[in-house]
């Protein structure tokens, strides 16, 4: 099992894939420059370690563990502790290293040392402003508005052909009555790569209103087993449609959907916080090669539906 925490950085990630946890059996024996796991309530300024006699205390081990994923934080503490002294140790290393060879000084380094700080600093903020909102009533209140009381939706499983022209979808169809296999012919003909090389044209299960209005309408119109009998047009070109199945889709249970309504509710916060901010200052865009300043671009468009 590797340890990888995923708040350390490209440093800490390339140290931490080049190190295994050991297993229980040999917990006993942590690595020799490690310090063992503390067996009570420390001081969170007692030193754990130095590095050319700069410390590292308690509470750098202890954040190190918040940065941690969910499960490497249930491991024992006997198996974590020390590898993260001896993580924070190298990360000094290099740092010293680092500063003594004076990479702080390249005008690149300090950029992206800027960079890295401002990022913080936004990502504090934003967290600030989002994590009070995200509560269990904003959940329940979104799944309430979104999920509870709706009907429960049809789905339809179908698969595709797509072609540029209506003469040559008239041709697929003609070979699929004449017994040609859907899949190959997918795999031979459909300009949707993406779904004809590796799933014979296979677009899985949909609701009504993932797919574009032409393509959804005469696939939730067919029955199953049944392939359309004239091409279906669309912006993209012409489709041959074989419907595989149908069902219908319950109500999701709140617990089934929680994860998915926190990154809804997340995104949502972000946007009304990045608004906040943006309505606070003056923003002037200038033409790159003219100097000149450019009158507000409209929002960009929503991305078209497959």
């Amino acid at each position: 099992m590797r340890l990888i925490p995923h708040a350390f950085g490209l440093a800490a990630a390339a140290l931490f894939a080049t190190t295994t946890l050991c297993t229980p059996s040999f917990a006993a024996d942590p690595a020799p420059a490690a310090a063992a796991a503390p067996a009570k309530p420390a001081d969170p300024n007692a030193v754990v370690a130095t590095v050319n006699g700069e410390k590292i205390t308690l509470s750098d081990v202890q954040t190190a563990m918040i940065s941690l994923p969910p499960q490497m934080r249930q491991l024992p503490p006997n198996l974590i502790f020390p590898m993260l002294v001896n993580q924070l140790a190298d990360q000094k290393a290099i740092l010293i290293t680092a500063q003594k060879e004076g990479l702080d000084k390249k005008p690149e380094t300090q950029q992206m040392m800027v960079n890295a700080s401002n990022t913080a600093l936004q990502n504090a903020w934003l967290s600030e402003q989002v994590m009070p909102h995200l509560t269990d009533d904003a959940v329940k209140q979104y799944y309430d508005q979104n999920y509870a009381g709706k009907p429960a939706e049809k789905e339809v499983h179908a698969r595709h052909i797509l072609v540029k022209t209506e003469a040559e979808a008239n041709d697929v169809i003609k070979k699929l009555k004449a017994g040609a296999d859907f899949g190959k012919l997918a795999a031979e003909v459909s300009t949707d790569k993406g779904s004809a090389q590796q799933n014979g044209g296979d677009l899985g299960w949909f609701k009504k209103t993932d797919m574009i209005p032409a393509f959804s309408d005469a696939a939730f119109a067919m029955k199953k087993g049944e392939i359309s009998s004239t091409p279906v047009k669309s912006q993209y070109g012409y489709h041959v449609i074989q419907v595989l199945d149908t069902r219908t889709d319950p109500v999701p249970t709140l617990d089934a959907v929680r994860d998915k309504i926190r990154q809804a509710l997340i995104q949502k916060y972000v946007r009304e916080a990045v608004d906040k901010a943006t309505n606070q200052v003056k923003i002037v865009r200038f033409d790159p090669n003219t100097g000149k300043p450019l009158a507000d671009a409209p929002a960009p468009a929503a991305a078209p539906k497959k």
